[in-house]
């Protein structure tokens, strides 16, 4: 502890004015604030006493001045900062000068306090809760001189001052703020007034360029439109060049088959319009048999031989395509199960078959209710029917299709041997298509509704087995006695029920159902919607039938039967062991019809020259001979 009387005072006067200094010697305690004495220009301070609750007092007095100072100055400044400019400023300058009134009479009566409790302070009072300063009796301060107690007056005013201040530079700014405000405004309108002036040129744009578009759009069309119609003339010009070319190949070629059909070796025979006309009576009706598919059929005598005479119909000129090809394709043909084209008339246009004596599968099937056809003669026909498509198909070297195969077109002799007739829609096959594929061609359909097959009439591409969709057709209608329409679909039916039986033709009482199933199956596989689900006709069809003949046969004890005609050798008038056909189209026993060749050059049923001495086997007579042999053994 300083011992000195003057050290509290030196200490005091010596310290910076920015510090706060309290000093405490012989139980006193001497202080200097340095808010009071920052301004001052004078060092003399004087020093007294005041006891510690007093100081305490007026230091809680004065801090609360202070506070309630600054809390009044920011509650008028927040107060008035919602109004005008000029109306705030006046109201913060009176509060404050209205602050700083009661800030002087606080400061006033605070000096007084301290100047008049320079004396003696009494006793520490009861309270405990003083601290450990509160043991000193008297607490020494510094009085300020009058220049240092006017010196808050002067922060006010420079604060009023400042204050003013910033409030014109806030009115300033607000009225900047108000100006940018209406020039952004003014920018704006002008921005989006353009904006809108670049859109209506930018869709003008758009609609010109759309405009351009469709001129072009439309001179490209216009283009396309004369080379086309540049190209459509040119086609024109070579298909009529064509056109002529081809009627002159055609009139050229015609020319040829009638002058290879007129050549003394072919085995078919020229008659004159004189003859056919004296052999049909003028083509009276009392000799009219029936129609074909273009022209009249007639019952005749030609060379004291019976024959039926089909004659094109006079206005029927586009149909001499058909006459020709009949005649080029039944003048090669020679089989058992195919009528015999005996002769033609180019004059007239007409053919001259075979006479066939129960007439055709149809009206033996459907017309003929009185002697319906025996249910084993049906089955016969079946597998006649299919030697005949057989040998069609296995013609060398292009197969040929029939493509008009129907009841109508199947034809009975006396012996109700079934021969197939009417080859006029056949056509020879020179360009395979596989099962398999597809193909679509531009050419004219052929046939008959009903018997058509599915296939060719979507695409117009012919195949053998188009043949086999109309075989099963036939099928179906020798074992039911009806009519084509809904067949396939009755038959499925009555199969999957086991009802087979119920629509079996009921003219026949003793169908064997067993074998009548396994040939109604086998017809609705033939009739197939694709070519390539059909069987085989050479590898299927015909070993299938055999079967279902060979069991038949076997039931009926065919032993006790005589032997079918075709059977027979015109020769030695005995069943052949080894079936030839020869150039006139006849079967012979081999070793028969080669002792003949050797002293004869004419045939042994026509007596007409032979075209050639060519002898081809019979394999499916052979076959259909030895299956009956077998039969009869038992």
């Amino acid at each position: 502890m300083l011992r000195l009387r003057d050290v509290p005072f030196m200490v005091l006067k010596t310290m910076p004015s920015s510090c706060n200094v309290f000093v405490v010697s012989r139980h006193r305690v001497a202080i200097k604030f340095a808010n009071l004495a920052r301004t001052s220009k004078s060092n003399n301070a004087k020093v007294q006493s005041i006891s510690h609750k007093a100081f305490s007092q007026i230091q809680r007095d004065w801090m609360q001045d202070k506070q309630s100072l600054n809390n009044l100055v920011d509650d008028e400044i927040l107060k008035y900062s919602g109004k005008s400019s000029s109306d705030s400023c006046s109201q913060v300058c009176s509060s404050l000068s209205t602050s700083s009134n009661a800030i002087k009479s606080s400061e006033s009566h605070g000096r007084r306090i301290l100047g008049g409790l320079g004396r003696k302070t009494p006793r520490r009072e009861r309270n405990k809760d003083i601290d450990a300063i509160g043991q000193c009796k008297e607490v020494r301060y510094v009085a300020l001189s009058s220049v240092e107690e006017s010196q808050p007056v002067g922060e006010v005013a420079t604060l009023r001052k400042e204050l003013k201040d910033t409030l014109m530079m806030y009115d300033r700014a607000c009225e900047n703020l108000a100006d940018a405000k209406e020039k952004i405004q003014i920018l704006s309108g002008e921005c989006r007034d353009d904006v809108n002036k670049v859109q209506d040129a930018l869709q003008r744009e758009e609609e010109l360029k759309q405009a351009v578009v469709d001129e072009k759009t439309k001179h490209l069309q216009a283009i396309g439109a004369v080379e086309m119609a540049k190209e459509s003339f040119a086609r024109e010009a070579y298909s009529k060049h064509k056109a002529e070319f081809v009627a002159n190949m055609v009139s050229t070629e015609k020319a040829k088959v009638v002058d290879a059909l007129l050549s003394t070796g072919k085995s078919c025979r020229q008659y004159s319009r004189h003859e056919i006309e004296l052999a049909t009576d003028y083509f009276s009706d009392a000799k009219k048999i029936g129609e074909g598919g273009y022209g009249n059929v007639y019952r005749c005598t030609l060379d004291h031989t019976e024959v039926a005479v089909k004659v094109i119909q006079q206005d029927s000129n586009d149909k001499t395509d058909e006459f020709l090809r009949e005649v080029e394709i039944l003048s090669k043909l020679h089989h058992p199960n195919l009528v015999l084209l005996l002769g033609f008339c180019p004059e007239i246009g007409c053919l001259v078959y075979e006479y066939m004596d129960n007439g055709s599968l149809e009206d033996q099937l459907i017309n003929n209710k009185e002697q319906p056809l025996h249910w084993f003669l049906r089955f016969q026909i079946i597998f006649e029917v299919s030697c005949g498509l057989a040998f069609l198909h296995g013609t060398k070297p292009e197969p040929i299709v029939h493509r008009d195969l129907k009841p109508g077109n199947i034809l009975l002799d006396k012996n109700y041997v079934s021969k197939i007739g009417d080859v006029g829609f056949a056509k020879l096959i020179s360009d395979l298509v596989p099962e398999g594929l597809t193909e679509y061609r531009d050419t004219v359909i052929a046939g008959t509704l009903f018997y058509m097959d599915p296939e060719y009439q979507l695409t117009g591409t012919v195949r053998p087995k188009s043949d086999l969709y109309a075989l099963g057709v036939i099928i179906l209608q020798l074992l039911t006695g009806k009519r084509p329409h809904g067949l396939i679909c009755s038959v499925e039916d009555a199969i999957e029920k086991g009802i087979l039986s119920d629509i079996l033709d009921r003219s026949q009482t003793d169908w064997p159902i067993a074998e009548a199933e396994m040939l109604a199956k086998l017809g609705l596989r033939c009739t197939a919607l694709k070519c390539r689900d059909r069987p085989n006709l050479e590898s299927e069809v015909l070993p299938e039938m055999e079967n279902v003949l060979s069991r038949v046969t076997a039931s009926l004890k065919l032993e006790n039967i005589i032997a079918p005609s075709h059977f027979i050798c015109p020769i030695l008038q005995e069943v052949m062991e080894n079936p030839y056909v020869a150039a006139d189209g006849h079967t012979y026993e081999h070793r028969a019809i080669k002792a003949w060749l050797k002293k004869h050059e004419v045939s042994p049923v026509t007596n007409q020259r032979l075209p050639h001495r060519s002898i081809i086997p019979n394999h499916s007579l052979h076959a259909a001979i030895q299956q009956w042999k077998l039969r009869t053994s038992f």
